[in-house]
């Protein structure tokens, strides 16, 4: 029987294997502290050992981190996942439900801005969707006030780009 951290570590990657897309910290956060299996705390220590042992991979993206399921996270669930409950097990995919009936066709939109090794400001847009990728674009700013702006644009404007860029292209 595995122990109550344990189940937690496999509650997530649960969640992610079911997952359409990458979850967020605060939606593992809410499903995990709504039903009160462990606290805040307990959750964000079990996040970052499951990442310190490379079973999930989190990215962060404009101040939000998304995790992603890794190969040995996957694996590692095969072996354990009978030690989540199947009631816990039903619990989530009804949360995945209810949250990724809009999520599996929601349009995601992220952006963020790093320095290169030239140290230019270099801004990073994406635009997803199902949770695959349909643009992956870098450009380059001029300035640390041009990269804030453009990832502030970026989703309100990529409908729009994406159109200009095809028509372009077609």
């Amino acid at each position: 029987m595995a122990t109550p951290f344990t189940v937690y570590k496999l509650i997530i990657l649960y969640m992610l294997r079911n997952s359409s897309s990458p979850i967020t910290n605060s939606e593992i956060s809410e499903f995990i502290l709504d039903r009160e299996y462990t606290n805040y705390f307990h959750l964000q220590q079990a996040l970052s050992e499951l990442e310190e042992t490379e079973l999930i991979e989190k990215r962060t993206i404009s101040n939000t981190s998304y995790y992603y399921l890794t190969e040995d996270g996957k694996n590692t669930l095969t072996y354990f996942e009978n030690d989540i409950s199947q009631d816990i097990r039903t619990e989530v995919l009804q949360y995945l439900a209810a949250r990724g009936a809009s999520a599996k066709n929601q349009v995601k939109a992220p952006a963020d801005y790093y320095i290169n090794n030239q140290g230019e400001y270099v801004v990073h847009l994406q635009l997803l969707q199902k949770g695959a990728s349909v643009i992956d674009l870098s450009l380059a700013a001029p300035s640390l006030t041009a990269a804030k702006a453009m990832c502030k644009q970026w989703p309100k404007k990529y409908e729009e780009i994406y159109a200009k860029i095809m028509e372009g292209l077609l």
